[in-house]
C-alpha cells in the first residue's frame, strides 16, 4: 500500500496510567512493525556517515477512547477484513511469560476481555471510518 493512501493509528484505554499506556503503545509498536513491514523505512545516514534504524514512514496518532469502545472497534475492524488490526488486552498485561498468556486468553471469549488498546493499519478512508471521532490522547 503506498504511503499517502495509508494510515496508521493507536487507541488507548483512555483510563490507563501514564506508565501502562507507555507499555500498551510500546507493544502494539513492535507488532505493527513486526506485521507490516511497509511501516518501516530503511536505514538512514546522518552527515557523519552514522547509520541510524529506519523507523515509521507514517505518523501514528495516538487516540483514546474508554473500554467499551476498545472493544467495539477491535471487533468493527476486524470484520471489515480491510484493515490490519493489533490488540493488547489486560490479559497480556498482566501474563508474565508468553505461555502463560496464550493459555489465559484461549480460556476467555473476545467480550469477555478488556482491550487496554488497538492499533489498526489500512487505507485512510478505512481507518477514518473506524476512528475519525476518537479524540487525541493528551
Amino acid at each position: 500500500m503506498d504511503e499517502r493512501s495509508a494510515k496508521c493509528v493507536m487507541v488507548l484505554d483512555e483510563q490507563l496510567p501514564i506508565g501502562l499506556a507507555v507499555n500498551t503503545a510500546a507493544v502494539l509498536a513492535l507488532t505493527l512493525g513486526s506485521g507490516v513491514k511497509a511501516l518501516l523505512g530503511p536505514d538512514v545516514r546522518d552527515g557523519s556517515g552514522h547509520v541510524h534504524v529506519g523507523i515509521t514512514t507514517l505518523p501514528i496518532p495516538i487516540l483514546k477512547a474508554d473500554g467499551e469502545k476498545l472493544k467495539r472497534l477491535w471487533l468493527q475492524a476486524r470484520e471489515r477484513g480491510d484493515v490490519f488490526v493489533v490488540d493488547f488486552t489486560d490479559v497480556a498485561q498482566t501474563s508474565h511469560v508468553y505461555e502463560e498468556y496464550t493459555q489465559k486468553i484461549a480460556a476467555l471469549s473476545a467480550e469477555q476481555l478488556h482491550y487496554l488498546g488497538v492499533a489498526l493499519y489500512g487505507k485512510k478512508e478505512a481507518v477514518n471510518k473506524l476512528t475519525g471521532s476518537l479524540p487525541l490522547l493528551r
